[in-house]
């Protein structure tokens, strides 16, 4: 009877250690499963190429008579690490010639640019060159400068000036910002919903709030003395930093030449309501 009650005691010992040992084996095996599901469920997410920015500059002179020499000087920027071709036409609208958008296409580019522009001025001089009084010096100048690269937004601003003769030279601007998440050219539209009405309202209302040059006796900033138009018109030169959006406007565009470019500010404050979602995320706007 004692035997048989020690039996059974090991029969049990046995049957608990089986089933311990089928527990652990399960439990491993569990724990083995998760783990592979969790490195499964890992996925590399694509982060967005670093922007590389190189440029190519041309600096050249020729003497067309003992009247008159030209110059050609222009910069212009390289992105080696963008490739949409859409985006790059947009980048560089201002020499649509452009086919290779390498360092080494672009400076063949420049060059070929270059020996146009004297061939030209060569060309034309023909009739009015006797009419030079006084030894000149002429010149076209162009230049690209990358002024902000954040939130994925690139601005890039285009100057160009120029003389050929006659009281002034002249000189222009043009703002672009580019959307590299989205390889486009930003619009007005992406970033305020706001009516072009208040919004030219508001141009007017901010024109003197930044100095141009034109002030008035008492030192004020007084666009408004210089002003051409009625309406300010509020067109796509444009760029913005993390409290205002800037609207750009080069010599007689909206005002007389001595006024010089005009810049005018329209803070987010008061395009508040009407910014786009999307924009006000990626510039962190509140």
């Amino acid at each position: 009877m004692v035997f048989a009650l020690l039996s059974e005691i090991n029969i049990m010992k046995n049957t608990i250690a089986v089933l311990a040992v089928s527990s652990l084996l399960a439990f491993s095996a569990c724990k083995k499963g998760e783990n592979t599901t969790a490195a499964s469920d890992k996925t590399e997410v694509a982060q967005p190429e670093k922007l590389v920015v190189d440029s190519v500059k041309v600096n050249d002179s020729v003497k067309i008579a003992d009247s008159l020499t030209v110059r050609f000087t222009s910069k212009m920027l390289v992105f080696p690490t963008l490739k949409d071709k859409t985006l790059l036409d947009s980048i560089y609208f201002h020499h649509q010639g452009i086919k290779d958008f390498s360092k080494k296409g672009i400076e063949a580019y420049l060059d070929q640019d270059k020996n146009q522009y004297f061939k030209s001025v060569k060309a034309d001089s023909k009739d009015w060159l006797s009419d030079i009084s006084y030894a000149q010096s002429w010149y076209a100048n162009s230049q690209m400068n990358l002024v902000s690269a954040d939130h994925d937004f690139m601005h890039i601003e285009y100057v160009s000036s120029a003389y050929q003769g006659g009281a002034h030279d002249n000189f222009g601007f043009s703002e672009r910002v580019f959307d590299l998440k989205n390889n486009r050219k930003l619009e007005l539209k992406d970033i305020t919903s706001m009516p072009k009405d208040k919004l030219e309202a508001l141009l007017m209302k901010n024109l003197n709030k930044e100095n141009s040059g034109t002030t008035d006796s008492d030192g004020d900033v007084n666009n408004s003395e210089m002003l051409l138009v009625d309406v300010i018109p509020a067109t796509n030169n444009f760029y913005f930093d993390q409290k205002n959006l800037y609207f750009h406007y080069s010599p007689y565009e909206i005002a007389a030449f001595a006024a010089g470019d005009i810049v005018i500010p329209v803070s987010w404050e008061e395009l508040k309501g009407t910014l786009k979602e999307e924009f006000k995320e990626r510039m962190k706007i509140k």
